[in-house]
């Protein structure tokens, strides 16, 4: 008589049902492995400009002022992805993985097509781009040269956040975790080698971080489509679901297209956010990108939780569920509440010390520091926009986050930074804009989502 094997606790969590048994336990469950893989790459990213900042303030600028365009670029991935992880959401939740799998085919295609794109269009025009900055010479140099080399490689960071977020909506966090933590292993391992030039490699400076970064992501592209073509996640995708499929690609657009506006105009927002700072010179530019890299950390598991939401929002609405996927995002705003208030308490006392990790200059250090006190003013509006944004969009309706997104940036953001800027409160005014409209939109989010009518949104 054969044996009979117990399932693996992998095996469980692939064929768990994530509409039935205990809401926060399955809230949890889901968010844990992606608060640790968005804690990941945050880190990744500090360690980065820990490195970059041996190189000094013009570099940590350029460095600073590129991010900002990447997460231009970046958003139009963001939004695309919005409508591919609703739909695969809502597929698994009614049953039908292969219908999801060939939502992630096409997510794939989608991915290959605009890092075409991407990267044709940034590596010929990067110069002309930075240049929108009006950054000093040397801010310019250090920029350029780090865009140069995250544009060339842009084919395998598309590939890599497509295969991730499809597995992931498709209630598998866990592998999109271990493939995360293998490339951030890479990333650390190979930055300071690169950057300072240590044992028998080049000393590329801010090109170096670049590279461990692009390096890492393809090596985690290639892992991500055997797991997905060899059925080691929920999702199993054979050749016929990379056939173009009209059908499919127009649900995704109407989804995404929404999100994607909504990101790209945020993201201009803070390239014109961005240029209201560069008049107070490279030290408050500097101070402004490690604080903004910082508070990526503080925001981590906020922003797992809030996507732990709302894959469970895409389960429950396609499970026809609505009151599981309401009582998901509320547990997940207490929680994410809770954790920013302690984020909040440890700024306060210790703001200086934690830039300190980043650069020894006494001016710097200060600046940012007292960057960090004004933001901690809005870190529990940030729980609710950003859980319930997330939730509204987990289940397809995204045209309202543009709306208030809009709202948001270029109603009180933007102006509110200019005149305050040209206050008395100077360069601190342009960082009480940003709380100001952090609880602008956490109004917005919650009285929308309070509606309801995200309950019967067809996808």
């Amino acid at each position: 008589m054969s044996e009979i094997r117990s399932p693996t606790k992998k095996e469980s969590i692939l064929k768990k049902d994530w509409t039935k048994g205990s809401v926060i336990g399955n809230l949890l469950l889901l968010s844990w492995p992606m608060v640790l893989m968005e804690s990941l790459w945050v880190v990744s990213q500090i360690i980065d400009l820990i490195w970059v900042g041996r190189l000094g303030s013009n570099s940590i600028a350029g460095v600073g002022i590129a991010n900002v365009v990447l997460m231009l670029v970046y958003s139009v991935d963001m939004g695309l992805l919005v409508g591919v992880r609703a739909m695969i959401a809502r597929f698994v939740g009614s049953g039908d993985i292969s219908g999801a799998s060939r939502v992630a085919g096409q997510a794939l295609i989608l991915g290959v097509s605009c890092g075409l794109v991407i990267t044709t269009v940034g590596v010929i025009f990067v110069e002309p781009i930075f240049g929108l900055f009006g950054a000093d010479r040397a801010v310019f140099i250090e920029g350029t040269a780090y865009l140069r080399v995250m544009f060339a490689g842009w084919i395998g960071m598309e590939l890599l956040v497509m295969g991730l977020y499809a597995i992931q909506s498709s209630g598998d966090t866990v592998t999109p975790m271990v493939i995360e933590a293998l490339i951030r292993v890479i990333h650390i391992a190979l930055c300071p080698f690169l950057v300072l030039g240590w044992w028998i490699f080049p000393r590329l400076g801010v090109s170096g971080a670049a590279l461990s970064n692009v390096l890492a992501q393809a090596l985690g592209a290639i892992a991500l489509l055997y797991i997905l073509f060899k059925g080691r996640s929920r999702l199993h995708l054979a050749l016929k679901d990379l056939r173009f499929t009209p059908n499919i690609i127009w649900r995704i657009l109407k989804i995404g297209v929404p999100a994607l506006l909504m990101n790209l105009q945020s993201a201009f927002g803070s390239i014109l956010f961005m240029k209201i700072i560069i008049p107070f010179k490279t030290m408050a530019v500097s101070a402004h990108s490690l604080a903004g890299r910082i508070e990526m950390f503080l925001f981590v598991p906020g922003m797992g939780l809030g996507t732990g939401a709302g894959v469970l929002v895409g389960h429950n609405l396609g499970a026809g569920q609505p009151g599981r996927a309401q009582k998901s995002a509320w547990l997940s705003v207490g929680l994410v509440a809770g954790f920013m208030v302690l984020c909040g308490v440890v700024i306060l006392i210790w703001a200086e010390d934690i830039i300190g990790i980043f650069s020894n200059e006494a001016d710097l250090i200060t600046l940012g520091g007292t960057f960090l006190r004004i933001a901690v003013a809005g870190y529990l509006a940030s729980s609710l926009s950003t859980v319930l944004q997330s939730c509204i969009a987990g289940a397809g309706d995204t045209l309202p986050n543009l709306v208030v997104s809009i709202a948001v940036v270029w109603l009180v953001q933007l102006p509110l930074a200019y005149l305050l800027s040209r206050t008395s409160l100077g360069i601190y005014g342009i960082r009480w804009a940003l709380v100001a409209a952090t609880f602008a939109g956490a109004i917005a989010y919650t009285t929308y989502f309070i509606i309801g009518k995200w309950k019967t949104k067809k996808v």
